[in-house]
Protein backbone atom coordinates (compact mmCIF):
# COMPACT_ATOMS: atom_id res chain seq x y z
CA UNK A 1 0.00 0.00 0.00
CA UNK A 2 1.40 3.89 -1.03
CA UNK A 3 2.15 5.91 1.92
CA UNK A 4 0.08 8.59 2.66
CA UNK A 5 1.76 11.69 1.90
CA UNK A 6 3.13 13.94 4.84
CA UNK A 7 1.09 17.48 4.56
CA UNK A 8 2.06 20.48 6.60
CA UNK A 9 -0.63 23.12 6.81
CA UNK A 10 -0.13 26.47 7.93
CA UNK A 11 -1.61 30.28 7.64
CA UNK A 12 -0.86 33.85 8.63
CA UNK A 13 -4.92 34.24 9.84
CA UNK A 14 -4.76 31.65 13.15
CA UNK A 15 -5.09 28.71 13.85
CA UNK A 16 -8.62 29.03 14.24
CA UNK A 17 -9.73 31.08 11.18
CA UNK A 18 -12.08 29.50 9.04
CA UNK A 19 -9.43 29.56 5.92
CA UNK A 20 -7.35 27.59 7.89
CA UNK A 21 -9.90 25.37 9.12
CA UNK A 22 -11.12 24.73 5.37
CA UNK A 23 -8.00 23.58 3.92
CA UNK A 24 -7.04 21.51 7.05
CA UNK A 25 -10.08 18.90 5.94
CA UNK A 26 -9.22 19.28 2.31
CA UNK A 27 -5.40 18.06 2.96
CA UNK A 28 -7.27 15.53 5.36
CA UNK A 29 -8.60 13.64 2.22
CA UNK A 30 -4.91 13.73 0.30
CA UNK A 31 -2.70 12.77 2.94
CA UNK A 32 -1.33 12.41 6.80
CA UNK A 33 -2.04 16.24 8.15
CA UNK A 34 0.20 18.19 10.85
CA UNK A 35 -0.85 21.74 11.38
CA UNK A 36 1.28 24.60 12.86
CA UNK A 37 -0.02 28.08 12.83
CA UNK A 38 0.22 31.14 14.78
CA UNK A 39 -1.67 31.46 18.13
CA UNK A 40 -3.16 34.84 16.60
CA UNK A 41 -3.34 36.51 13.45
CA UNK A 42 -0.16 37.57 11.86
CA UNK A 43 -1.61 39.46 9.04
CA UNK A 44 1.12 41.60 7.23
CA UNK A 45 4.06 40.03 8.69
CA UNK A 46 5.72 39.19 5.38
CA UNK A 47 9.18 36.83 6.32
CA UNK A 48 9.90 38.01 9.71
CA UNK A 49 11.12 35.77 12.38
CA UNK A 50 11.50 35.74 15.51
CA UNK A 51 14.71 36.51 17.07
CA UNK A 52 14.68 38.66 20.35
CA UNK A 53 11.79 37.49 22.43
CA UNK A 54 10.63 33.63 22.83
CA UNK A 55 8.86 31.23 21.25
CA UNK A 56 5.97 28.90 22.89
CA UNK A 57 4.73 25.87 20.88
CA UNK A 58 1.54 24.44 22.08
CA UNK A 59 -0.28 20.71 21.14
CA UNK A 60 -4.18 21.64 20.50
CA UNK A 61 -7.29 19.77 19.69
CA UNK A 62 -9.48 22.36 17.97
CA UNK A 63 -11.98 19.62 16.00
CA UNK A 64 -12.47 15.93 15.67
CA UNK A 65 -10.30 15.33 12.75
CA UNK A 66 -7.58 12.88 12.43
CA UNK A 67 -4.73 15.91 12.25
CA UNK A 68 -1.70 16.32 14.92
CA UNK A 69 -1.93 20.52 15.46
CA UNK A 70 0.50 22.56 17.47
CA UNK A 71 0.30 26.37 17.67
CA UNK A 72 2.83 29.07 17.97
CA UNK A 73 3.44 32.25 19.59
CA UNK A 74 5.65 33.44 16.01
CA UNK A 75 4.92 34.25 12.48
CA UNK A 76 4.47 32.24 9.76
CA UNK A 77 8.03 31.69 8.73
CA UNK A 78 8.69 30.60 12.99
CA UNK A 79 5.74 28.57 12.22
CA UNK A 80 7.68 26.37 8.83
CA UNK A 81 10.89 26.43 10.90
CA UNK A 82 9.84 25.02 13.89
CA UNK A 83 7.85 22.26 12.09
CA UNK A 84 10.70 21.22 10.27
CA UNK A 85 13.21 21.38 12.53
CA UNK A 86 11.26 20.67 15.76
CA UNK A 87 7.66 18.52 14.93
CA UNK A 88 7.87 16.75 11.71
CA UNK A 89 10.04 13.29 11.90
CA UNK A 90 10.50 13.66 8.08
CA UNK A 91 10.25 16.26 5.61
CA UNK A 92 6.71 16.87 4.24
CA UNK A 93 6.02 16.08 0.90
CA UNK A 94 3.63 19.63 0.85
CA UNK A 95 3.47 22.59 2.46
CA UNK A 96 0.26 24.93 2.15
CA UNK A 97 -0.57 27.86 3.50
CA UNK A 98 -4.07 29.76 3.77
CA UNK A 99 -6.93 29.83 2.83
CA UNK A 100 -6.15 33.56 3.43
CA UNK A 101 -8.85 35.68 4.10
CA UNK A 102 -7.87 38.11 1.13
CA UNK A 103 -5.98 38.33 -2.17
CA UNK A 104 -2.30 37.72 -1.93
CA UNK A 105 -2.20 38.91 -5.54
CA UNK A 106 0.24 41.35 -7.32
CA UNK A 107 2.39 43.36 -5.09
CA UNK A 108 0.55 42.01 -1.85
CA UNK A 109 2.89 38.86 -1.84
CA UNK A 110 5.98 41.01 -0.45
CA UNK A 111 3.99 41.93 2.58
CA UNK A 112 1.93 38.47 2.90
CA UNK A 113 2.64 35.88 5.83
CA UNK A 114 0.60 33.05 4.34
CA UNK A 115 3.31 33.15 1.01
CA UNK A 116 5.95 33.74 3.21
CA UNK A 117 4.98 30.41 5.11
CA UNK A 118 5.06 28.76 1.84
CA UNK A 119 7.77 30.42 0.59
CA UNK A 120 9.85 29.31 3.75
CA UNK A 121 8.64 25.87 3.43
CA UNK A 122 10.14 26.47 -0.45
CA UNK A 123 13.64 27.45 0.79
CA UNK A 124 13.80 24.24 2.80
CA UNK A 125 13.13 21.82 -0.07
CA UNK A 126 9.30 21.19 0.33
CA UNK A 127 7.04 21.44 -2.37
CA UNK A 128 4.85 24.54 -1.41
CA UNK A 129 1.49 26.22 -1.78
CA UNK A 130 -0.02 29.54 -1.10
CA UNK A 131 -4.09 30.12 -1.14
CA UNK A 132 -6.19 32.67 -0.94
CA UNK A 133 -9.36 33.68 -1.85
CA UNK A 134 -10.40 37.35 -2.60
CA UNK A 135 -12.84 38.29 0.52
CA UNK A 136 -11.49 39.72 3.60
CA UNK A 137 -14.63 38.34 5.91
CA UNK A 138 -14.16 35.49 8.71
CA UNK A 139 -17.45 33.77 7.02
CA UNK A 140 -16.33 33.80 4.28
CA UNK A 141 -18.26 30.79 2.10
CA UNK A 142 -14.63 28.57 1.75
CA UNK A 143 -16.98 25.62 0.38
CA UNK A 144 -17.03 26.35 -3.47
CA UNK A 145 -12.79 26.51 -3.31
CA UNK A 146 -12.59 23.29 -2.11
CA UNK A 147 -12.50 21.09 -5.82
CA UNK A 148 -10.02 23.39 -6.92
CA UNK A 149 -7.66 23.62 -3.75
CA UNK A 150 -7.71 19.97 -3.82
CA UNK A 151 -7.38 19.74 -7.37
CA UNK A 152 -4.12 22.14 -7.06
CA UNK A 153 -2.63 20.11 -4.10
CA UNK A 154 -2.55 16.70 -6.17
CA UNK A 155 -0.74 18.02 -9.34
CA UNK A 156 1.88 19.80 -6.86
CA UNK A 157 2.25 15.91 -5.15
CA UNK A 158 2.28 14.32 -8.48
CA UNK A 159 4.38 16.31 -10.39
CA UNK A 160 7.81 17.66 -10.12
CA UNK A 161 7.65 21.28 -8.95
CA UNK A 162 11.19 23.09 -9.60
CA UNK A 163 13.17 23.55 -6.85
CA UNK A 164 13.05 27.09 -5.66
CA UNK A 165 9.44 27.17 -7.06
CA UNK A 166 6.49 28.04 -5.01
CA UNK A 167 2.78 28.54 -6.09
CA UNK A 168 0.67 31.41 -5.00
CA UNK A 169 -2.67 30.86 -6.35
CA UNK A 170 -5.28 33.01 -5.54
CA UNK A 171 -9.28 32.96 -5.85
CA UNK A 172 -11.59 35.43 -7.13
CA UNK A 173 -15.20 35.84 -5.38
CA UNK A 174 -17.76 35.66 -7.86
CA UNK A 175 -21.53 35.04 -7.45
CA UNK A 176 -21.63 31.37 -9.20
CA UNK A 177 -18.26 29.21 -10.50
CA UNK A 178 -15.23 29.91 -11.26
CA UNK A 179 -14.36 30.23 -15.43
CA UNK A 180 -11.26 28.06 -14.85
CA UNK A 181 -8.01 28.76 -13.73
CA UNK A 182 -5.02 30.86 -15.96
CA UNK A 183 -1.58 30.66 -15.78
CA UNK A 184 -0.30 34.15 -14.74
CA UNK A 185 2.33 36.40 -14.05
CA UNK A 186 2.47 38.71 -11.00
CA UNK A 187 0.81 41.91 -12.34
CA UNK A 188 2.90 45.10 -12.01
CA UNK A 189 1.03 47.50 -9.06
CA UNK A 190 1.60 48.95 -6.14
CA UNK A 191 -0.21 50.61 -2.96
CA UNK A 192 -0.54 54.34 -2.21
CA UNK A 193 0.04 54.64 1.12
CA UNK A 194 -1.35 57.62 3.55
CA UNK A 195 -1.37 57.64 6.88
CA UNK A 196 -4.45 59.13 8.83
CA UNK A 197 -2.94 61.06 11.50
CA UNK A 198 -4.67 60.95 14.87
CA UNK A 199 -5.08 62.46 18.49
CA UNK A 200 -5.71 60.49 21.21
CA UNK A 201 -7.80 61.51 24.47
CA UNK A 202 -4.46 62.48 26.25
CA UNK A 203 -3.01 64.57 22.99
CA UNK A 204 -0.76 61.93 22.20
CA UNK A 205 -0.40 61.93 18.12
CA UNK A 206 -0.92 58.65 16.10
CA UNK A 207 -1.66 56.90 12.67
CA UNK A 208 -3.00 54.84 11.02
CA UNK A 209 -1.83 53.16 7.69
CA UNK A 210 -4.06 53.54 4.75
CA UNK A 211 -4.04 53.02 0.95
CA UNK A 212 -5.53 52.34 -2.60
CA UNK A 213 -4.12 49.76 -4.70
CA UNK A 214 -3.37 50.60 -7.96
CA UNK A 215 -2.89 48.11 -11.01
CA UNK A 216 -0.70 49.32 -13.67
CA UNK A 217 -0.66 46.49 -15.36
CA UNK A 218 -3.23 46.42 -18.44
CA UNK A 219 -2.12 42.97 -19.47
CA UNK A 220 -4.35 40.27 -19.90
CA UNK A 221 -2.00 37.65 -18.51
CA UNK A 222 -1.56 39.20 -14.76
CA UNK A 223 -3.29 37.30 -11.70
CA UNK A 224 -4.93 40.70 -11.63
CA UNK A 225 -6.54 40.25 -14.47
CA UNK A 226 -7.66 37.01 -14.22
CA UNK A 227 -9.37 37.54 -10.73
CA UNK A 228 -10.95 40.94 -12.26
CA UNK A 229 -12.72 38.17 -14.89
CA UNK A 230 -13.19 35.04 -12.94
CA UNK A 231 -10.60 33.01 -12.86
CA UNK A 232 -8.33 31.31 -10.69
CA UNK A 233 -4.63 32.55 -10.79
CA UNK A 234 -1.65 30.40 -10.33
CA UNK A 235 1.73 32.19 -10.76
CA UNK A 236 4.94 30.64 -10.07
CA UNK A 237 7.07 32.88 -7.50
CA UNK A 238 10.87 32.36 -7.18
CA UNK A 239 12.67 33.72 -4.08
CA UNK A 240 15.89 34.20 -6.06
CA UNK A 241 15.82 38.14 -6.00
CA UNK A 242 18.82 38.04 -8.42
CA UNK A 243 17.75 40.66 -11.42
CA UNK A 244 19.96 38.05 -13.55
CA UNK A 245 19.02 40.09 -16.41
CA UNK A 246 21.06 43.52 -14.83
CA UNK A 247 23.88 41.06 -14.52
CA UNK A 248 25.58 42.00 -18.02
CA UNK A 249 24.64 45.41 -17.11
CA UNK A 250 25.78 46.30 -14.54
CA UNK A 251 29.74 44.60 -14.86
CA UNK A 252 29.55 47.49 -17.33
CA UNK A 253 29.89 50.57 -14.49
CA UNK A 254 33.31 51.28 -13.09
CA UNK A 255 33.33 50.44 -10.08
Amino acid sequence: MKERPLILVTNDDGITAPGIRNLIEIMNEIGDVIVVAPDSPQSGMGHAITLDSTLSCQKVVIDDGPQTEYKISGTPADCVKMAKSELLKRKPDLCVSGINHGTNSSVNIIYSGTMSAAIEAGIEGIPAIGFSYLDHSWNADFSKLKSAVKQIALNVLENNVPEGIVLNVNFPKVESDFKGVKICRQARANWEEKFDKRVNPQGKEYYWLTGKFVNMDKGEDTDEWALANGYISIVPVQFDLTAHHFIQNLNTWDF
